[in-house]
């Protein structure tokens, strides 16, 4: 498996602000939580190192993740919760956006991850195509 399968990528029409509103908005019409958005640009600079800009969202459906969390064998999945949405400019001056392919990983796991890890991927691209309309 090669990393184009597991991380997906998309250019995005809009500027980067723009794109990071835009998927706001898109993840609430979808009913998904937003409880952080990490800017890891002011991060680095506070640490002394500049990057162009780039922000991850860090989203949430509380009935996908609850029907992993309530049970102890698929709790070692919450490594890979909340999901994420990054969000970056290139040199290009354009704005991108990329998120782990959790439907291509679905598979390994089986059961009832499985079930909602391909739900959620399925979410995550409705997410980013309203977004980018």
């Amino acid at each position: 498996m090669n990393t184009e399968q597991i991380i997906l990528e998309s250019q995005s029409p809009y500027g980067f602000g723009e794109t990071i509103e835009r998927l706001t908005k898109a993840v609430e019409e979808k009913g998904w939580k937003l409880p952080a958005v990490h800017n890891l640009q002011q991060t680095l600079a506070n640490a002394g190192k500049e990057v162009l800009p780039v922000s991850v969202l860090a989203i949430c459906h509380p009935a996908h993740s609850g029907r992993i969390l309530e049970k102890d064998a698929e709790r070692s999945v919450s490594a890979l919760m909340p999901c994420r949405i990054s969000v970056y400019e290139r040199y290009d001056g354009r704005t991108y956006i990329s998120r782990l392919n959790a439907g291509v990983m679905a598979a390994a796991f089986g059961g009832i991850v499985e079930t909602v890890m391909k739900e959620t991927t399925q979410d995550i691209e409705d997410i980013i195509t309203n977004a980018l309309k």
